[in-house]
């Protein structure tokens, strides 16, 4: 594990389900950018937040989707439950 979350499975090339650790320390979700544009759907989970920089953070809802492009800062703010969500990886200009 390379961070507060694990990876459950791949669902194709350029997509794959993620799990954050809802039992892990809120230091531990530290602001980061990706080096590719990501489409992130929520599967599951209850209290968690997105915070795009200089932002205000939004609650995070089962079947949401939101993008987050590449080298935006950005996290996740620890919720209620474990939050699983799938991820989709698009290359800059796709």
């Amino acid at each position: 594990m390379s961070g507060p979350y694990r990876d459950l499975r791949e669902t194709n090339k350029k997509s794959f389900i993620r799990e954050f650790l809802v039992n892990l320390a809120n230091n531990e979700f530290i602001w980061h950018q990706d080096k590719v544009d990501r489409l992130v759907e929520v599967v599951a989970g209850t209290g968690w937040k997105f915070q795009y920089d200089n932002k205000v953070p939004f609650e995070l809802e089962k079947g949401m989707t939101i993008l987050v492009k590449a080298y935006n800062f950005h996290r996740v703010i620890k919720g209620d439950t474990n939050l699983i969500v799938k991820i989709t990886e698009r290359k800059l200009g796709e």
